[in-house]
């Protein structure tokens, strides 16, 4: 398996499928390093070179934040939203969907699952 940053990437996978199991890595991103690189998109994981890795490795560090620099930044965003006392931070504090359909979204944190349509609901008899 090849090692990009410290994380083993599939190597059965294109390599355009494989570099976003790298935290802060997507698709398009995905697209963007290759292209930089000048690496085919469709080429295995597994048929790089040290050479075509190492360079996939300088322009990710070059220009994106990944794995343990970004978690601990969004960490800090959470952590100041709730010390200023936001509505997101208080939301993220009781766990509770962010953005949304909260009646919908937030079924699981309210420990109510529905896995079918009519599961998980009180009888009708009962009063709600």
């Amino acid at each position: 398996m090849p090692r990009i940053l410290g994380i083993d990437i599939p190597d059965n996978k294109k390599i355009l499928y494989s570099l976003p199991y790298i935290y802060g890595v997507g698709l398009s991103a995905s697209k963007i390093i290759l292209r930089s690189a000048n690496i085919d998109e469709n080429k295995r994981a597994k048929e790089l070179t040290t050479e075509e890795l190492n360079k996939i490795q300088k322009i990710i560090e070059a220009a994106y934040k990944t794995e343990g620099d970004l978690r601990k930044e969004i960490g800090q965003n959470v952590k100041r939203l709730k010390e200023i006392g936001a509505w997101r931070g208080v939301r993220h504090a009781r766990r509770l969907p962010i953005h949304g359909r909260t009646k919908t979204n937030s079924r699981t944190i309210r420990g109510n699952v529905r896995k079918t349509m009519g599961s998980g609901r009180k009888p009708s008899s009962e009063k709600t």
